[in-house]
């Protein structure tokens, strides 16, 4: 059997692969890490974590935790691997960066069905079985031999961007403290308040800080999800204190009140040596993130291992390219997988990559397809996707909007998501993907 073609090594891209191999497909991993890299990217470990080392909830009463769930039934390598390397972080998946794409690159580059090739794939193979699974940050000449494969298909942009990195040791703990909100789960943020004085002197700064040069970029080509915070603070003053420096749930054990605003920490390894500012993606210029970010009190003396960077983002208008496999409708022996076809996040490209290697296993071998219903958290994320009704098509991350409603009344909001997870998780227990 020919091997299938998998391009990119990002977590897409691997459980592609490893979802194949498994399955008995030979597969051809390429992947240009060994000679050229992205803008966003700085190991040369494969499934790099860019924007945050969080997976983000893990709880069945919300979306994401209910497709991690779905994913672990059905036998993940992403999330095996996070799920190894998991720190804590209250009731998130959040991971040691470093640890988890070392064990991911290990696991592929060990498993005798997949054969790594290195080198930038510049143009679309002419034959045979292809994923591709290249990410948000397609190379140039990769992006260009796609456009002119699909002309009918707009191919799209939008900016993401990523968060600063602290050194423990640099935090000053005598101006914050370990909870995490409500007391949910064990204490694993640290909380770095400030006073109604304090954040009105840093929001000033941070409006009119200055923005690196990002070519082509306004405002409304970012991502909600992950906004630069400086954008979401020129929205309004108190913008910030019903996002990422919300006080709810958070009690300062100097004062035994909520501060007027909190910047939260969280571990970027399982050492906890390094920590991440939640919710601080930017594209400010870097001696501005360290003056700026520095105006916040338990950060005077911080030492950044890492500024935050802004990037672009590329993205297919998959419902018009794309059925429910992730196959292109009219060439199905090609298929795309991960946030190029504009599933937004990590898990949700774990998503894709399984899903679209399950059904091209099935196909290869003869069987027919799974198709996941749109009850269950991988199904309703592909039918989103494939859905040509769908005119003004954004990126998408998973969520209970594009999953049918139960038909009865469940009081409560938690409750209803738990219901509609656990009937979720029953329909894909009477599913064979194997």
């Amino acid at each position: 059997m020919e091997p299938v073609i998998v391009i990119g090594a990002g977590l897409a891209g691997c459980e592609a692969a490893w979802q194949l191999a498994q399955r008995g497909i030979p597969v051809e991993l390429r992947e240009m890490k060994g000679s050229k890299m992205t803008p966003a990217h700085h190991s040369a470990d494969f499934a790099e974590l860019v924007c945050s080392n969080s997976l983000r909830s893990d709880q069945l009463e919300n979306a994401v935790g209910l497709i991690k769930e779905e994913l672990r039934r059905m036998g993940s390598l992403i999330l095996a691997c996070a799920d190894a390397h998991r720190v804590e972080a209250g009731g998130a998946l959040a991971v040691d960066r470093f640890g988890f794409s070392a064990a991911v690159t290990e696991k592929i580059r060990s498993h005798p069905l997949i054969t790594v090739v290195e080198g930038e794939v510049t143009a679309i193979p002419a034959e045979g079985e292809v994923i591709i699974a290249s990410g948000p940050l397609t190379s140039d000449a990769l992006s260009q031999a796609i456009a002119r494969r699909f002309p009918e298909s707009r191919y799209l942009n939008f900016y993401d961007a990523a968060a600063p990195l602290v050194t423990f040791e640099s935090v000053d703990m005598t101006s914050a403290f370990f909870a995490s909100r409500y007391d949910k789960g064990t204490p694993d943020y640290i909380n770095c308040p400030m006073t109604a004085e304090e954040y009105e002197a840093f929001w000033t700064e941070l409006c009119a800080a200055q923005e690196a040069e990002v070519h082509g970029f306004e405002d409304k080509n970012v991502f909600e999800g992950c906004m630069p915070v400086e954008v979401m603070a020129r929205r309004g003053h108190d913008t910030l204190c019903y996002g990422p420096l919300k006080p709810r749930g958070l009690t300062d054990p100097r004062t035994g009140r909520e501060p007027f605003a909190v910047v939260q920490l969280r571990r970027d390894n399982a050492q906890g040596s390094i920590y991440n500012l939640v919710g601080f993606q930017t594209h400010l210029k870097w001696p501005e993130q360290r003056r700026v970010f520095s105006m916040i009190p338990a950060l005077k003396n911080a030492e950044f291992v890492r500024y935050g960077v802004m990037h672009r983002n590329t993205y297919l208008d998959s419902p018009r390219l794309l059925d429910r496999y992730y196959r292109v409708k009219k060439e199905p022996r090609l298929c795309f997988a991960g946030q190029i076809t504009g599933v937004e996040g990590y898990v949700e490209s774990t998503a894709s990559g399984f899903l679209a290697a399950v059904e091209l296993a099935r196909r290869l071998r003869g069987l027919a397809p799974v198709d996941f219903p749109q009850e269950t958290a991988v199904g309703a994320l592909a039918l989103y996707v494939s859905n040509e009704s769908v005119t003004d098509f954004q990126p998408m991350n998973v969520n209970f909007g594009i999953i049918p409603p139960l038909g009865y009344k469940v009081k409560g909001k938690r409750n209803k998501n738990a219901e509609l997870s656990r009937r979720a998780l029953e329909k894909l227990s009477q599913l064979n993907w194997s």
